[in-house]
C-alpha cells in the first residue's frame, strides 16, 4: 500500500512539473490591445484610433484577432446567404485571425499559424511572419520584418491588458 501510494505522489510531482513546463512565461505572456497601427510603404498609413483588436499570448502559443480597417465593420444581412459579395467584402475583408505557436530569439519574435483566415499564413512552406518588438513597461511594439499577408511594414503598438 505505502509502494501504490508512493507511485501515486511520484506521478503527481511528475505531471505537475510537466504543466508547469508547458505553461511558461515569456517577456510577451498575457494579453495586449492594438492601440496604434502604421504602415509604410506604397499607400502608407498611420492609424492612432485603430478598430478593435488584440494579441494573446501564453508561453508557447498566440492568438491574433483584429478589425484590419479604419472604420467599424457593417453588420451583415439577417439572412446571411442573401448578402452580396460586396456586403461580405465589406464585412469580412478588414478582419484578420490566425492563431498558432511562437518563439522569440533575442529581440525578434516569429509567429508560426496554425489555424488562420488568410490561406497564405498556413501555406506549406511558409516559415512564420517575423518582427521584431521591444516592451517598455505596459507597452509592446511590434514591426513586421517578414509577412505572408501584408507586403509593406507595419508596426503595431499594444498596450499590456492582462
Amino acid at each position: 500500500m505505502k509502494l501504490l501510494k508512493l507511485a501515486v505522489v511520484a506521478m503527481a510531482l511528475v505531471s505537475g512539473s510537466d504543466v508547469l513546463a508547458q505553461s511558461k512565461s515569456t517577456p510577451l505572456t498575457g494579453a495586449w490591445r492594438i492601440t496604434y497601427a502604421q504602415t509604410t510603404g506604397p499607400n502608407a498609413a498611420t492609424n492612432t484610433s485603430p478598430q478593435p483588436g488584440m494579441f494573446l499570448f501564453t508561453g508557447n502559443h498566440y492568438s491574433l484577432v483584429a478589425v484590419t480597417g479604419d472604420k467599424a465593420r457593417p453588420e451583415l444581412p439577417q439572412d446571411p446567404s442573401k448578402a452580396t459579395a460586396a456586403e461580405l467584402n465589406a464585412t469580412w475583408g478588414p478582419f484578420a485571425a490566425n492563431s498558432g505557436t511562437y518563439e522569440i530569439q533575442g529581440g525578434m519574435l516569429t509567429t508560426h499559424p496554425i489555424v488562420a483566415k488568410n490561406t497564405r499564413a498556413m501555406a506549406p512552406g511558409w516559415a512564420g511572419t517575423v518582427y521584431s518588438f521591444k516592451i517598455e513597461g505596459k507597452a509592446l511594439s511590434l514591426t513586421s520584418i517578414k509577412s505572408a499577408t501584408t507586403p509593406n511594414p507595419v508596426t503595431l503598438k499594444l498596450t499590456r491588458i492582462e
